[in-house]
């Protein structure tokens, strides 16, 4: 009696199939299965700081000329010099009438703003 009630029971059944049956086959083909390759993302290029008026305004032909003949890096460093002597006569002009640092930053951007405008930064 012991005997009928044990074949009867489903759990051995299924319990046997679950470990040796079609349940481990699955489990095999799951593990065999490549794993997923992430995708990088694409690098994106850094966005160059480029004068918008490059190429135009009224000096902007004795600037490319001069830059071709004197050579790329001496040009950029009397550019550099000659910037920061504007800057210094905007600076002692600023406090020759006592404006504050705000306003000295503004007539800077607007040198610069105005040297793009007439080629200046060709």
């Amino acid at each position: 009696m012991a005997a009928t009630s044990l074949s009867a029971s489903p759990f051995l059944g299924s319990w046997a199939t679950t470990i040796a049956g079609e349940d481990h086959t699955l489990l095999q083909a799951k593990a065999a299965a490549p794993p997923q390759v992430r995708m990088a993302r694409p690098v994106r290029p850094r966005p160059m700081m480029k004068n918008v008026n490059e190429g135009k305004g009224i000096f902007a032909p004795v600037v490319v000329v001069v830059r071709n003949i004197v050579g790329k890096k001496t040009f950029n460093q009397l550019r550099g010099k000659a910037i920061a002597l504007h800057s210094q006569v905007i600076n002692e002009f600023c406090k020759s009438i006592g404006a504050d640092s705000k306003q000295r930053q503004g007539l800077i951007r607007l040198a610069k703003k105005n040297g793009e405008k007439l080629g200046f930064l060709a």
